[in-house]
């Protein structure tokens, strides 16, 4: 009887048990985007610009064309003299976005540049005129101003830093003139550097951005402009780049306030620290940004800073890449007290500098360029005035390069004839026997460190002793 029990009451548990196992999750299902795009798209506008452009008589597109250098003599000739075609007007699309209820809209800066007339249209098909208010062709932005006489839907910011790859975004804009289009996608990446300006930290997205998306947002799942969608990959497709709003926001009320915007300046000449160069400095990393020149005068020479300084944090922030640097120092108020954190002689050190004011002629920082491997593999003469000056190389110092073995690493390298090596693994040049004497005690597969000067130019790059 007792046994009967027992079983009588397994029985009912097992049964429990089995009808309470969870079932497989269901695949997830894309986010429904109907609501955000509907509270969305009333503050995403629609610009368009017309310019005068003056039409010049017709000429040969330069020695690439079919027929080379004769037929752009015979062109020369038979247009030379005739007067230019009549000027004629050139039109532009675009997106935008409004920030501010009173009219401010944010847009691209090569969207409006060299515009006569700028022309908004709202969601609701009104179209008002604008008025530039402000442009910063280094971030490509520009501010516009709208007066409608009533308060319009306002687009909010977000904080882009929060971002994370693999995010849903949405895009709004006027992709090609078709107004209202919405496309969505991920956050493919971030910090992309693409070559379009001093300050790359580019947003990449698959969401589909096409020619008059420029300007437009890029919204996140909670309705926050993030991104402003600003270039494409022509050749390819779901590669899209977008400015992160973060960066926007930084010079938004000078834009506003003064129509302009001014920007920090160290002063230096920087590289990246590739494996060789960090090995041949004794760093472990290669992380920091290299400094190859000094500008005389500058905050940076003030502050103390040298040629081949690594600067591994500015104001706390770590130095990642190169493209850091920049960012950093642009974005800081002009007159600041900065530290410096660098890497100099085997340590760390530490110095102050104040940060001085950018002008519109000097670069805060200049990237230098240069391959970094090889061996030596070249041959060197002394720098007279005359090679000095064929080469752009006045009032230098250092060892003319006058030949490169054509199958030896120094060409991979990218050293060519007429460079200047200023410095070897530290050591100051003046003469081709300075470089001589180095060699000498040079061993087999040794590393050394060259500066080199590439007529107003100079950069970093190492070499194996064969």
């Amino acid at each position: 009887m007792q046994r009967f029990w027992q079983q009588a009451l397994i029985l009912p548990l097992l049964l429990a048990l089995f009808f309470t196992i969870p079932s497989p999750p269901a695949a997830a299902a894309p986010p429904d985007f109907s609501q955000l795009a509907q509270e969305m798209m009333p503050s995403v506008v629609n610009i368009s610009t017309s310019k005068t452009v003056q039409r010049r008589s017709p000429r040969l597109p330069g020695p690439g064309g079919p027929g080379g250098d004769l037929f752009d003599e015979f062109f020369e000739r038979f247009f030379r003299g005739m007067p230019d075609a009549q000027p004629r007007q050139q039109q532009s699309l675009g997106s935008g976005f409004i920030i501010s209820a009173d009219g401010y809209i944010l847009t691209n800066d090569h969207v409006v540049s060299g515009a006569d007339e700028i022309r908004v249209r709202l969601s609701d098909g009104r179209s008002f005129d604008a008025t530039l208010r402000g442009t910063d062709a280094k971030l490509d932005l520009a501010l516009l101003k709208i007066d409608t006489g009533e308060k319009l839907p306002v687009a909010p910011l977000g904080n882009s830093e929060e971002l994370k790859i693999g995010e849903w975004v949405m895009a709004i804009g006027n992709p090609f003139g078709l107004n209202q289009t919405v496309t969505v996608g991920i956050v493919s990446a971030k910090g992309r550097v693409i070559g379009a300006g001093p300050y790359d930290d580019f947003i990449q997205t698959d969401a589909s951005i096409n020619p008059g998306n420029s300007g437009g947002p890029l919204f996140n799942m909670r309705g926050e402009v993030v991104g402003i969608n600003t270039a494409i990959v022509a050749q390819g497709q779901g590669i899209g780049f977008a400015i992160p709003i973060n960066a926007a926001q930084i010079v938004l009320p000078q834009l506003r306030e003064e129509g302009r915007v001014t920007r920090g300046y160290l002063g230096v000449q920087i590289q990246p620290v590739t494996q060789e160069l960090a090995t041949s400095f004794g760093l472990t990393e290669t992380k920091g940004a290299l400094v190859v020149d000094v500008l005389k005068d500058s905050p940076a020479e003030k502050a103390g800073l040298r040629r081949g300084d690594i600067i591994l944090e500015f104001d706390g922030r770590k130095i990642d890449s190169m493209n850091d640097l920049p960012r950093f120092v642009a974005a800081t108020s002009v007159g600041s007290d900065s530290r410096l954190k660098i890497w100099r002689d085997g340590k760390t050190r530490e110095l102050r500098i104040q940060v001085g004011r950018m002008s519109e002629e000097e670069p805060q920082v200049r990237a230098a360029t240069g391959d970094e491997a090889g061996s030596l593999g070249l041959s060197f003469a002394d720098l007279t005035p005359e090679t000095a000056l064929a080469h752009g190389l006045e009032g230098k110092q250092g060892a003319l390069i006058v030949d490169i073995d054509p199958t030896g690493p120094a060409a991979a390298a990218n050293l060519r004839p007429g460079d200047l090596i200023v410095e070897i693994s530290g050591r100051a040049l003046t003469s081709a026997a300075d470089l001589q004497a180095v060699l000498k005690s040079v061993k087999k597969d040794q590393v050394l460190r060259l500066l080199v000067q590439r007529r107003d130019g100079l950069f970093y790059t190492t070499l194996k002793a064969r």
